[in-house]
């Protein structure tokens, strides 16, 4: 995940980003680009796997018509590579806006079901594909993966903690 903040001038000159509050940020999510495992259907999670060249293109695609929004004063992203890669591409075409990395942006934990292709993971793995396809959002992935809830509780506690430190601003945010 990566943040843009963007100045948030408050006379409603600023194309179709527009916060109806000043007092709030305005957050927007974008995915970063697609990896090799996307392309495969292999389960990331947190493991760390770079963008692809279709990736690349991607990121540079939602980099263009980012730069053409007004500029941005930061960006955060989660410290796994796909996603900083994203958020550095957008960074360079938007004037070289800051990229900051925060752990707690990262996507969902998937514990023993990360590097297994999702096809297959119903009869290699059925207890963990049985945690991650139960109905019931406390459910913990075996090998260390979150639940629904946790997953919640972390992704929603670091988007206010951006949110409050740039409650002037209008945000822009890239989740992965």
């Amino acid at each position: 995940m990566a943040e843009f903040a963007i100045n948030n001038n408050n006379n409603g000159s600023h194309s179709s980003i527009n916060s109806p509050h000043p007092d709030y940020a305005e957050i927007v999510v974008v995915r970063h680009g697609e990896t090799a495992w996307n392309a495969t259907a292999k389960i990331q999670g947190h493991l760390d796997v770079e963008l692809n060249e279709n990736g690349r293109q991607q990121a540079a695609v939602v980099a263009d018509r980012l730069s053409r929004e007004p500029k941005a004063s930061v960006i955060y992203s989660s410290d796994l590579k796909r996603a900083f890669e994203t958020a550095l591409i957008v960074a360079s075409k938007c004037g070289g806006i800051e990229v900051v990395k925060d752990s707690d942006l990262r996507e969902r934990h998937l514990g023993d079901l990360q590097g297994h292709v999702f096809h297959e993971i119903a009869k290699t793995n059925p207890t963990a594909y049985k945690a991650f396809v139960s109905k019931n959002e406390d459910q913990e992935i075996p090998g260390g993966g979150e639940s629904l809830v946790q997953l919640y509780d972390r992704s929603t506690s670091a988007l206010l903690k951006i949110g409050l430190k740039h409650k002037d601003v209008v945000s822009l945010f890239k989740v992965h």
